[in-house]
């Protein structure tokens, strides 16, 4: 009787699962109605409403089952495994849409750079100043922040900004060659970096301590690590499908409001992030704030590491020419994030206060999406 009843409140708490699906599946049976040019707004409003909803409640119960499967495998491997599921089904989406938007060469880039954005100044600086007003001060390994910056910045400078001053071919574009070293460089650091984080310097990732200090999130799980895996890419994929659909009726709208076209792909980007913005923001709020940096630096290390070799690959088998380098003001940007990245991040301890500065950097970009 007891089993009978665990199980049905299990599947009770997983309600979001039925509602999601049914929202997906209307979705695609409708989608050519709404996403038309004659679709009224009334119309348009609903699906956005809908898929957005649906994509939420996805995500947040992927963020439940990793959290759970965190809890059960410890750091790093936990939030190992919901950076690498999600980044990998970002990246499914970003090829999706670069196989049928051959009319925008920039889309790769513009992807990568909202993401990293988002990572660095949304979630991470919103962990900060959640984790920060409940806690005052926390701590965390300051030798995996440095590990995990140092292969960002120079990553990403060489994906986002190198192109713009290469004179082989134009401008924000690579030469064959470079494209081949970007791609196998990206590859090969990426998996060093994998080895450093699960085999031989574990303890880069793990707060000293953290056993000791932090609550779980979540009372402890009966299920079995396999059940909360599989619920987790399950819930995963229907924020990547959902999220595909939310961009119908959004890009809609915003050309119907006179809206930036950017607008549409950093809205499609918040629901993408949005469990691992979730499972960040949850850790630093229970004073978890190693967790929180394993999964924000480490979801932006993995998106410039494998979603460049992806757009690359693209560029080089269908051969098209993907402008990889950024305007002169989103470099600025970008910059300027990594430069005071390096200083929060440099102590081994945060508070409200850099939280703050990094959400400012957070809404000067927000800014230049509606006045480049």
């Amino acid at each position: 009787m007891r089993a009978t009843a665990s199980n049905s409140a299990t599947w009770l708490g997983e309600w979001p699962l039925p509602v999601a699906l049914a929202i997906l599946i209307a979705g695609w049976l409708s989608k050519h109605a709404f996403a038309a040019n004659g679709a009224g707004n009334s119309a348009v409003a609903i699906a956005f409403a809908g898929f957005f909803i649906g994509a939420l409640l996805a995500a947040i119960l992927a963020t439940r089952h990793a959290e759970h499967l965190a809890e059960r495998f410890g750091e790093p491997y936990g939030t190992l495994m919901l950076t690498l599921s999600a980044i990998s089904l970002e990246i499914a989406t970003v090829v999706t849409v670069m196989l049928h938007n051959a009319d925008n060469p920039a889309f790769g880039r513009d992807t990568m750079f909202s993401v990293v954005m988002i990572v660095l100044n949304g979630i991470i600086g919103t962990a900060l100043l959640v984790g920060g007003l409940r806690h005052h001060e926390q701590t965390y390994n300051l030798r995996g922040a440095k590990a995990f910056l140092s292969l960002l910045i120079p990553l990403a400078t060489l994906a986002l900004i190198w192109p713009d001053f290469t004179v082989t071919t134009g401008e924000g574009t690579l030469s064959l060659v470079q494209k081949l070293f970007l791609l196998v460089m990206s590859l090969l650091l990426y998996a060093a970096f994998m080895v450093i984080q699960t085999r031989t310097h574990t303890s880069f990732f793990i707060a000293e301590g953290e056993a000791m200090e932090q609550v779980p999130a979540h009372p402890e799980s009966s299920h079995h690590w396999a059940f909360h895996a599989v619920l987790l890419v399950v819930y995963l994929v229907l924020v990547v499908l959902l999220a595909k659909l939310f961009a119908l009726p959004l890009e809609t709208g915003v050309t119907r409001l006179g809206m930036p076209v950017a607008l549409a792909g950093f809205a499609v980007a918040i629901l993408v992030l949005a469990p691992e913005g979730i499972a960040a923001i949850r850790a630093a709020r229970f004073n978890q704030m190693q967790r929180a940096m394993n999964i924000g630096l480490g979801t932006a290390l993995s998106t410039i590491a494998l979603t460049v070799p992806a757009v690359l690959l693209i560029d080089l088998f269908l051969g098209r020419t993907a402008v990889l380098g950024l305007s002169a003001a989103n470099m600025m940007m970008l910059v300027l994030t990594f430069g005071v990245s390096i200083l929060t991040l440099g102590s081994g301890r945060t508070n409200a206060m850099q939280g703050l500065v990094h959400l400012l950097l957070f809404f000067a970009y927000i800014v230049l999406l509606f006045s480049p």
